[in-house]
């Protein structure tokens, strides 16, 4: 399980930062200033790049501490800058490295509680981390990666995957 949820989660957080510095050379490039980027949505009623890469570090991190019989840390949302969220994904996956393989002795069997749109919620590890956990963490992932080639940052499936 540690394998299936830190490893899989720190390689894309990695993954991100790397997208985000494509995103901060595009907007030096062509004079677009920083905050336009950081407050754009694909839609009016979706969140902006931002709050995107807050939530898949919080899902990450979140997901992890679960998994392995924590309470959650909680990250506050105050970061404006590509410096700043690059700082958060160090922080999230700083946190998560912090768990031992050993801690996620039986978390595939463990019950997970957390809520979710309100609502309390219980799941099996493996079914929290499978059907919760990584599909959000995906989502909010490749949403961040969409408003930024939507805004002609130029990214390709390489950048996303973080292949060499």
């Amino acid at each position: 399980m540690h394998r299936r949820s830190v490893a899989v989660f720190d390689r894309f957080l990695a993954t991100l930062a790397v997208i985000l510095d494509k995103a901060e050379a595009h907007c030096e490039a062509r004079r677009i200033k920083p905050e336009v980027i950081l407050a754009a949505r694909l839609f009016p009623d979706m969140f902006p790049l931002t709050r995107q890469v807050q939530l898949a570090c919080d899902f990450a991190a979140r997901g992890t501490a679960r998994l392995a019989g924590q309470e959650p840390k909680s990250f506050p949302d105050h970061e404006v800058s590509f410096a700043e969220l690059k700082g958060r994904i160090a922080a999230a996956r700083g946190y998560m490295g912090g768990f031992q393989p050993a801690d996620f002795a039986h978390a595939d069997t463990r019950e997970v509680h957390f809520k979710a749109g309100g609502r309390d919620m219980v799941l099996k590890g493996d079914e929290f981390l499978s059907f919760y956990a990584l599909p959000q963490f995906f989502f909010h992932l490749a949403t961040a990666y969409d408003i930024l080639r939507h805004n002609g940052v130029e990214l390709g499936k390489r950048d996303y995957m973080g292949a060499p």
